[in-house]
């Protein structure tokens, strides 16, 4: 099993929690996939999205929406 610190997650990240969001979509986008055309085997997907995120991977490019605030007529 692969541990992951958070210094590592926060490297790839601006901070550690929004690496670990950042992780855990990208595993959901990963468990979409079709098991038979999946080529990760028997390893976590969450294992998987933290490497990918940790490794600074290009693939795993993301970016951040700010919340919309409903104005008031």
């Amino acid at each position: 099993m692969k541990v992951f610190t958070p210094d590592e997650v926060a490297e790839a990240a601006s901070n550690k929690y929004l690496g670990v969001l950042v992780a855990a979509k990208y595993a959901r986008e990963l468990n979409a996939l079709p098991l038979e055309r999946s080529p990760y085997g028997a390893v976590k997907l969450t294992t998987l999205a933290l490497e990918a995120l940790a490794a600074g991977e290009q693939k795993l490019q993301y970016r951040l929406v700010r919340k919309r605030v409903p104005t008031s007529d």
